[in-house]
C-alpha cells in the first residue's frame, strides 16, 4: 500500500494521496466522509481499534498510547484525498497506510455490498522539500473543497472571493476549521491533527485567510500547479 521506491524519513514532512480507482467515488454520503476521519484517528496508533467495538465511546477520546505519525493537515473529496504528515518511527506512514486503506476499504465495500480494489494502486507521496512547498501544501490541501462550487477557477480565478472563503470555512471535511478555530467549542476531530507543529506559522485566523487569499491570484497563472509536481485528482 505504499509508493515504491520512496523511503520515509522521520522528521521530514510529506504529502500523501490517493483517489477512487478509475476515479469512481470513495465518499458517498456524509457517513462515510466521518467513518474515514475517525479512521484517520483510530488507524494512528501502534495498535488496532475496531470503530464497531467502541460502542457509544466518542472515538476521539480512544486513548492511543503511541502514534505512528503526527498529521498537519488532510481534506477529503468525493474521489480522492490528501494528507500531510511525519512519520513518528520507522515504517510509521506505511504501517499507518496500510491499517486506514484496509480499515476504510472493507467498511465501504460493505456498506455498499462491493468486491474489488477501492483506491487507484497505492497511495502517491512527495516529500515536502523547502519552507514554501510547505506552506504551499497547506494552501493546496485546503483549497480543495473549492472545485465543488467551481470547478474552473484555477482557470479563470476566484469570482467572488468572500463566498469562497466562507464555503472553505465550512466545510467539515478537511482541518482547516481546526486551524481558524471556526466555532467556540473545539471540534472533536481537532484531535486528528497537530498543529502546532506549523508553529507560529498557521497560529491565528487571520494569518491562515491571508495564506489562501493570497494564492487566488496565482492559481489562474498555473505557478501553484507547478511549484511542487502535484497533479490534480479530479
Amino acid at each position: 500500500m505504499s509508493t515504491r521506491g520512496v523511503s520515509f524519513v522521520q522528521n521530514e514532512y510529506y504529502h500523501i494521496y490517493n483517489r477512487g480507482n478509475s476515479k469512481q467515488k470513495v465518499f458517498l454520503v456524509p457517513q462515510d466522509y466521518e467513518r474515514f476521519v475517525k479512521l484517520l484517528f483510530l488507524s494512528n496508533s501502534i495498535h488496532s481499534f475496531n470503530v464497531r467495538d467502541l460502542g457509544a465511546q466518542n472515538v476521539f477520546d480512544v486513548d492511543r498510547e503511541r502514534q505512528l505519525v503526527n498529521i498537519l493537515a488532510y481534506c477529503l473529496m468525493p474521489n480522492h484525498f490528501h494528507i500531510l504528515l511525519t512519520p513518528l518511527e520507522d515504517d510509521g506512514i506505511s504501517k499507518f497506510m496500510l491499517k486506514l486503506s484496509t480499515a476504510y476499504s472493507m467498511y465501504f465495500n460493505k456498506k455498499n455490498n462491493r468486491t474489488g480494489t477501492l483506491f487507484e494502486g497505492p497511495y502517491k507521496s512527495e516529500f515536502v522539500c523547502d519552507d514554501r512547498y510547505f506552506r504551499y501544501l497547506f494552501a493546496y490541501i485546503h483549497l480543495n473543497p473549492v472545485k465543488l462550487i467551481d470547478k474552473n477557477w484555477k482557470i479563470d480565478g476566484v469570482k467572488n472571493e468572500q463566498k469562497t472563503i466562507d464555503y472553505l470555512f465550512s466545510y467539515k471535511y478537511s482541518s482547516l476549521s481546526d486551524y481558524i478555530g471556526a466555532s467556540e467549542i473545539m471540534r472533536k476531530e481537532s484531535t486528528v491533527i497537530d498543529k502546532d507543529l506549523f508553529g507560529e506559522i498557521f497560529n491565528k485566523k487571520q494569518v491562515v485567510l491571508k495564506e489562501l487569499t493570497d494564492w487566488f491570484s496565482d492559481f489562474p497563472r498555473g505557478t501553484l500547479g507547478k511549484s511542487g509536481g502535484v497533479q490534480d485528482m479530479i
